[in-house]
């Protein structure tokens, strides 16, 4: 586990490029990335606004996935966490983590690529935890391509895991959640404006967006909130794992942004606690919020 970081009166000092050069292999280890993401969120204090929740989180194991569990533990709630088998050394560190926070982690491996594992996650998750509060839809493929190197298997691929994978596991999770539960997805930046080398993730990410409106009206009446979070460029492994970024792009990872570098997960994760929370947010569904590091961008 990370070292705690020290509680400062002002802005703290966030990591900025140029990063050490480096290349994972894919799923992409968060525990082989330099400098290692921030999870711990030191700053966030925690106001019980979850407690007695049980939540599903979709690429648990590390980034933004890692943090959200981390954060929804703090608050009160237990957690089960997907993953790809691959990644099982960065989930066993997030289990660490939600554990030292008083909270249960359930891992739960699985290629969400497959619809059978998406409802098999649903009902381990209300075996295990005793129901469904929160469906947090995050794991994603990435690969940067151009259309002439994107093939229909990536292309298939990508949608399978981004946007059919909601689909799933929204569908399964639904008959469970009771009124005041919440569905929140990952969405992205490249889902409001694309990205020139990212042709099917940004399509995907601009699905999950429309979907997640639609699925917003279709569930008020049931009292189950949904809304996604969109981010700028953030410190995880899903870009340095991606094949088509160099180590030298890697370095430079973020700086384009107004803040000039990248966000780290430990600043995300609070949006997706805001989501979830029905203290702080009942009177929102259907919206796609941007945490952008400084860029204005219309949803």
């Amino acid at each position: 586990m990370q070292h705690k970081q020290q509680r400062q009166d002002g802005p703290m000092q966030e990591p900025k490029p140029p990063f050490p050069e480096q290349k994972l292999d894919k799923p992409g280890l968060e525990a082989d990335l330099k400098p290692r993401p921030k999870y711990e969120a030191p700053r966030y204090k925690a106001a019980g606004k979850l407690v007695g929740k049980c939540a599903l989180i979709t690429g648990g194991d590390s980034g933004i996935g890692r943090a959200v569990a981390v954060l929804f533990a703090r608050e009160g709630a237990d957690v089960v966490i997907n993953y790809l088998a691959a990644e099982q050394r960065d989930a066993q560190e997030t289990k660490r983590a939600v554990e030292a926070e008083g909270r249960r982690c359930v891992l739960a491996p699985g290629d969400l690529g497959d619809a059978k594992v998406c409802v098999e996650l649903v009902e381990r998750t209300v075996k295990e935890l005793g129901g469904i509060d929160i469906l947090v839809s995050n794991a994603a493929h990435q690969n940067r391509k151009q259309l002439e190197e994107l093939e229909p298997e990536e292309f298939d691929r990508t949608f399978k895991v981004n946007v059919y994978a909601y689909y799933h596991l929204a569908k399964a999770a639904v008959p469970h959640m009771k009124p005041g539960s919440a569905i929140i997805a990952s969405s992205s930046s490249t889902g409001f404006r694309g990205n020139e080398e990212l042709p099917d993730y940004s399509a995907s990410k601009g699905a999950i967006n429309q979907f997640t409106k639609v699925l917003a009206q279709q569930l008020v009446s049931k009292g189950i909130r949904v809304n996604a979070v969109a981010p700028g460029p953030v410190w995880t492994p899903l870009n340095a794992a991606d094949e088509g970024m160099t180590p030298e792009k890697v370095a430079e990872f973020g700086a384009k942004t107004p803040l000039e570098r990248p966000g780290q997960p430990e600043e995300i994760a609070p949006a997706y606690v805001f989501l979830a929370s029905e203290a702080d947010s009942s009177f929102i569904t259907g919206i796609i919020l941007p945490v952008l590091g400084g860029e204005t961008i219309g949803a």
